[in-house]
């Protein structure tokens, strides 16, 4: 017999022995999960549960494999029986017996990714959707869109009003769409991902004798990272454990609240919170002794916890001794944040493996400027979670335009600009390449004339060429220029695209010369799928990736409003509950070291320059003394912050504080080249094409942003009592001024300290 007190703490020993009834197991980060579910498998084998009575439903085969492989291994012997798998896999086997109704006699087939986009692409062709129209969105887009509508369980046109309100006057389309995808399928006997949950959980419903055999054979049911199902998910595990009017039987979910970070997948935190009432009687055990972290960085973990609007609450605490201070960093910018985190990263170096530190962001774009400072200093490093900048295709788009400018005979430059029309394929652009070169204007004239759009591309670098203004005034006339292209080319998602280009503006102004910037963007060291390479290498992962991973050194970058959380998630409660999960699961995947960094601007090209930014409420809302306080000075050093807050204790400069910038190569690209498609060889229009956005790049006087915000707080109808304004209240900004409604249901508000905000109404609660 297995010694489950001596193997396993209280807590875990409590979950895994306890006898019959539904139970949920709340596990913190790093409490032995897993651990908990395979001596709970031991256990039921060891007090009589045959295998085969037994399913466990996890989110990914290998996990199941895993947990049955070690159960085997305690009880010397294997777990064969077991039916192990994920939600997907169960609902297959289910339907194999039993079919759907409307399939009748015939067989079905489950579809893969390949099969669903194809199928989807032809009921586009049949309906003629998009033709003409290069603002449709792409197939993949398509398939992407109509999954989340039904994971979510949400109107298609209402999931376009909060992900891609851009595709908004495509909704009646896509709605047409996806009921011809939909009788495509039931027509040929086709099965997709999701229809595997929705066809078995109506099986449950509607087929007694498949419900009761199904309950019959399965006596316990476990389900590992339940925090992670969707709504269809918890009911079929709820169908499953018996009727619904009656008593449930045997039901383990385990999870934790606090890391249900996947909505965006369909996942809905609120099975996991309404456990307790959807099982009658449910048993709720808490894991919180934590065997990952150090005791600082659980303090700010359970700091985080403690402002959720709702969780099961738990203290996560460890045994282990000792510990560095989490260090909160407040840099001028975030341009100087990529140098500091280097200068750290090469501290941490010293005492730690590359890959046993990594830097964690919320989204992908957000490590660009880390990416050039990383290459600069030679660090490798690994992504995960979005591309590396260089890699992106419309970052590619626009570094060709530049490379253009530096060096007319670029043939894969002029190759990537001359491919964003239609008609001009590879022979093609050999032929047009070939022209330019030739240097004969009436030949490139005429040439040319057939492509017009291609032709106006070529001027626009001709003229960009006659003036000498920096690298980041001209990138953002490439990015006026190819904005248009931009929306052509990416209809499904090019406003987060354009969000990421236009960091690219920012990291070119720390250059004085455009070849040394484009030089640098293409200095990376070669990327080596081996998965040995990556001891090597530090990691860099949004959040999302980074869940269920563990490093000794854990720097989070970025943290501020509109960043982290994001921009979207203020509008809606239950996004802004999600961030900050998304925060504890950030802070959780540190063992020893955890570095928060607040850059004190964000370059903002609205504003035409950096922009003031407040820190993240998760920040603000750290006790005092939790965290030791440094702030960046104009010098480049390091000052720590006084215990009290007040003033600043002695100034200690970091590793490497002071060093210039390393400004890349030494000589440019287009030396030594002459001709090309500068003078005259293409005519020009007789206006610059580009006038405009070189007007644009000039910097607004210092009191312009204050003088906008004025004017516009000013100038729209009041919303009060008697036509005064009135005064509100948000859980986040606190107290402010309500400047105007905005109809139906947001107004405009001025909170001191924050600016003007756009809130919906019914989240702020009005002063009388």
């Amino acid at each position: 017999m297995i010694d489950y007190a001596q193997a396993l703490n209280e807590a875990q020993y409590e979950a895994a022995t306890c006898g019959d009834g539904p139970v949920l197991v709340v596990a913190g980060a790093g409490s032995g999960k897993t651990r908990t579910i395979v001596y709970r498998l031991a256990w039921l084998a060891e007090h009589g549960v045959e295998p085969d009575a037994m399913l466990l439903l996890t989110f990914t085969r290998k996990a199941a494999q895993e947990m049955l492989h070690r159960a085997g291994l305690l009880l010397n012997q294997g777990l064969a029986g077991v039916q192990g798998g994920t939600f997907h896999a169960f609902g297959f086997g289910a339907l194999r017996r039993w079919k759907p109704e409307w399939l009748g006699d015939r067989p079905f087939t489950v579809m893969d990714s390949a099969d669903i986009n194809d199928a989807v692409k032809h009921c586009k062709d049949q309906l003629k959707l998009g033709k003409g129209d290069r603002s449709f969105p792409k197939t993949q887009s398509i398939v992407g869109l109509l999954s989340k509508a039904r994971n979510k369980e949400l109107p298609l046109d209402e999931v376009l009003r909060r992900e891609a309100f851009h595709l908004l006057p495509h909704a009646d389309g896509l709605a047409r769409l996806g009921d011809a995808y939909k009788a495509y399928r039931q027509e040929k006997g086709l099965l997709d991902y999701d229809d595997l949950l929705f066809e078995l959980e109506n099986l449950l419903r509607h087929n007694e004798l498949a419900a009761a055999s199904l309950r019959q054979r399965f006596s316990h049911i476990l389900v590992d990272e339940y925090q992670d199902t969707n709504l269809v998910q918890a009911r079929i595990v709820r169908l499953l454990a018996g009727p619904e009017q009656g008593p449930p039987g045997n039901v383990m979910a385990v999870g934790d609240e606090a890391q249900s970070i996947y909505a965006f997948r369909g996942a809905n935190v609120r099975n996991i919170l309404d456990f307790p009432t959807l099982f009658p009687g449910a048993r709720v055990v808490r894991l919180e002794e934590n065997y990952r972290s150090t005791k600082p960085v659980l303090d700010v973990a359970n700091n985080l916890l403690a402002n959720a609007a709702e969780s099961f609450r738990k203290n996560l605490f460890t045994s282990k001794v000792g510990g560095d201070p989490v260090r909160l960093v407040t840099p001028l910018s975030d341009m100087s944040q990529a140098k500091l985190v280097v200068r750290r990263v090469e501290e941490l170096l010293t005492s730690h493996l590359p890959h046993e530190i990594a830097v964690l962001f919320r989204a992908g774009f957000h490590s660009y400027n880390l990416e050039m400072a990383l290459n600069q200093a030679g660090i490798a490093f690994r992504k995960y979670g979005g591309l590396r900048y260089t890699e992106a295709a419309h970052v590619k788009d626009v570094i060709a335009y530049a490379r253009l400018l530096l060096n007319p005979l670029d043939l894969p430059a002029f190759g990537r600009v001359a491919a964003q029309h239609s008609g001009i394929g590879p022979k093609t652009v050999e032929k047009l390449y070939a022209v330019a070169r030739s240097g004969d204007p009436k030949s490139t004239e005429k040439a040319f004339a057939k492509y017009p759009g291609f032709l106006e591309d070529m001027r626009f670098v001709d003229d960009l060429r006659t003036r000498p203004v920096p690298p980041s005034a001209t990138l953002s006339a490439v990015l006026e220029h190819y904005r248009p292209r931009l929306e052509a080319l990416y209809p499904e998602d090019w406003p987060r695209r354009q969000q990421g280009l236009e960091e690219i503006i920012q990291m070119a102004s720390g250059y004085s010369e455009l070849d040394l910037f484009v030089a640098d963007l293409a200095l990376e060291a070669p990327d080596d799928d081996d998965a040995d390479s990556n001891e090597g290498k530090i990691t860099l992962s949004t959040v999302h990736s980074a869940k269920g991973l563990e490093w000794n050194a854990v720097l989070v970058i970025d943290l501020v409003e509109d960043r982290f959380p994001s921009r979207h998630a203020l509008s809606r409660p239950e996004d802004f509950e999600e961030e900050r999960r998304l925060m504890y699961v950030a802070c959780t995947r540190a063992r020893q070291c955890l570095d928060l960094y607040a850059p004190a601007s964000l370059y903002n090209r609205a504003e035409r320059g950096t922009q003031h930014v407040s820190q993240s409420p998760f920040v603000r809302e750290l006790a005092p003394g939790m965290v030791e306080e440094w702030v960046e000075g104009f010098g480049g050093t390091l000052s720590r912050r006084s215990a009290g807050g007040v003033g600043f204790g002695r100034k200690t400069a970091m590793p490497g504080a002071g060093a210039a910038p390393t400004s890349g190569l030494a000589g440019g690209f287009s030396a030594g080249f002459s001709g090309g498609f500068s003078g005259g060889l293409l005519p020009r229009p007789q206006r610059p094409p580009v006038q405009a956005a070189y007007d644009d790049c000039q910097l607004p006087p210092d009191d312009a942003p204050a003088k906008a915000a004025s004017t516009e707080a000013t100038s729209g109808t009041a919303t009060a009592k008697n036509g005064e304004l009135c005064y509100c209240r948000h859980r986040i900004f606190g107290r402010g001024k309500i400047i105007r409604h905005l109809p139906p249901d947001k107004v405009q508000v001025n909170f001191p300290g924050f600016g003007l905000k756009i809130i919906l109404s019914e989240y702020l609660i009005l002063e009388s």
